[in-house]
């Protein structure tokens, strides 16, 4: 079993939970993507789908799978995500050590220290 698991946070839907402790800089969770070509951009906008995509090289959207996905934004988070455009996957790892029950979450704008607002009403 992995060191994660789903469930709801009580205040913006489902999250992804630490299930025992993390240490600093440790691989959470590698998520494989698929890619939709930057043509196909547009409709995926007009689904709920765009919510949970990932921007990729020359932009592409990058779907992920597994619990790729779910892992909630912050302006302080706990993990951050590297994109493997040769591997077509995302690895999330910790950036400070996380303990268990710990919701992880990760700086949508990529960087975890980028404050650039979000296209929705952060709640911390």
């Amino acid at each position: 079993m992995g060191p994660i698991c789903m469930k709801d946070t009580g205040k913006y839907g489902r999250g992804i939970y630490a299930v025992r402790d993390i240490k600093n800089g440790e691989l959470i969770e590698e998520s494989p993507v698929f890619i939709s070509p930057k043509n196909e951009r547009k409709y995926l906008k007009k689904t709920v789908i765009f919510d949970y995509c990932f921007n990729w090289e020359k932009h592409q959207t990058a779907i992920a799978l597994g619990y790729g996905s779910l892992f909630n934004h912050s302006y302080t988070p706990n993990a951050k995500f590297i994109n493997n455009y040769d591997q077509l996957s995302i690895s999330f790892y910790a950036i400070r050590d996380i303990k268990e029950g710990e919701e992880i979450t990760i700086n949508y704008n990529g960087d975890p220290e980028d404050q650039t607002p979000v296209w929705f009403d952060v709640i911390e």
